[in-house]
C-alpha cells in the first residue's frame, strides 16, 4: 500500500480529519459546510475529497459531478505563497548572476596576470 505524498500544512488537519474513519466520519467533517444537509435531503451525496496543491485548497466531490473548494484555505494564502515563490527565485537567479560576476572577474585577473 503506497502512501500519498505530505499535503501542505495549511490542509493537514483537513486531510486528517477526512481520514480519521469511525462513527460520523463520512461525509468528511471538513466537507460539511453550510447547506450540506439540504443537499444531501436532494440525494446529492459528498462521494469524495481531494487535496489541491496549485492553487492550495481542499475540494470536496459531489455525487452530481460537481465539486467545490469548502474554503479551509484562507484567500491570502494563495497570493502570498506566490509572493514567496518568485522572491525565491529571484534570490536564486540573483544568487547565480553574482556568482558569475565574480568568476568572469577572477577569469580576467588570471588571464591578465
Amino acid at each position: 500500500m503506497g502512501s500519498a505524498p505530505a499535503p501542505p500544512a495549511c490542509c493537514a488537519g483537513s486531510r486528517l480529519t477526512a481520514e480519521d474513519g469511525g462513527t460520523d466520519s463520512a461525509p468528511p467533517r471538513s466537507c460539511r459546510t453550510p447547506g450540506w444537509s439540504e443537499r444531501h435531503e436532494r440525494g446529492i451525496e459528498i462521494v469524495d475529497y481531494r487535496v489541491t496543491y496549485v492553487p492550495l485548497g481542499f475540494v470536496c466531490e459531489t455525487s452530481d459531478g460537481g465539486s467545490y473548494d469548502n474554503g479551509d484555505v484562507p484567500g491570502y494564502v494563495n497570493p502570498a505563497v506566490l509572493v514567496l515563490a518568485l522572491t525565491a527565485a529571484g534570490c536564486a537567479i540573483g544568487a547565480g548572476y553574482a556568482s558569475e560576476l565574480r568568476a568572469r572577474a577572477e577569469f580576467r585577473r588570471g588571464a591578465s596576470g
